[in-house]
C-alpha cells in the first residue's frame, strides 16, 4: 500500500546534520585500516612472487616497494597495523562491559589514536 503522506515526514538524519563524534570516527578509521592493510598485504607478497619468479621480475617489484609510493604504503601499513590492533583491543574491553560510557568511550578512542602514532613511530626510528 502506498503511503500518501510520504512528502510530510521527516528525512532520515543524513551527516551533514550530525556532528562527527570521536567514537564515530575511530569506527571508521578502524574499517578504513583493516580494508588498507590489504594493499600493505598484497605488495609485500607480491614482493614475495617476484622474488621467486626471477631477477627482472624482482627488481620490479622491490622498486615499486622501496620508491616513495612503496615507503608510504608501508608506513601506512604500520600504522594501520598498530591501530587495528589497538581499536580490537578497545572492541574487547567493550565487549566485557567496561569504558561504555560516553566520556570513557571517548578518552579511550584519543588514547588508542595517540599510542598507534608513538608506536608507529617508535616502530620506523627504532626498528
Amino acid at each position: 500500500m502506498a503511503d500518501v503522506n510520504r512528502g510530510n515526514r521527516p528525512l532520515s538524519p543524513h551527516l551533514t546534520i550530525y556532528r562527527p563524534q570521536l567514537t564515530s570516527m575511530t569506527s571508521i578509521l578502524t574499517r578504513i585500516t583493516g580494508n588498507a592493510l590489504i594493499v600493505g598485504a598484497l605488495l609485500v607478497v607480491w614482493w614475495f612472487i617476484a622474488a621467486a619468479t626471477g631477477e627482472a621480475a624482482f627488481n620490479r617489484a622491490n622498486a615499486v616497494i622501496t620508491s616513495w609510493f612503496g615507503d608510504l604504503v608501508m608506513l601506512g601499513s604500520v600504522f594501520a597495523i598498530w591501530y587495528h590492533t589497538l581499536a580490537g583491543i578497545r572492541h574487547l574491553i567493550w565487549d566485557s562491559g567496561r569504558m561504555l560510557e560516553i566520556e570513557k568511550a571517548e578518552l579511550l578512542g584519543q588514547i588508542i589514536i595517540i599510542v598507534s602514532v608513538l608506536l608507529t613511530v617508535f616502530t620506523v626510528v627504532v626498528l
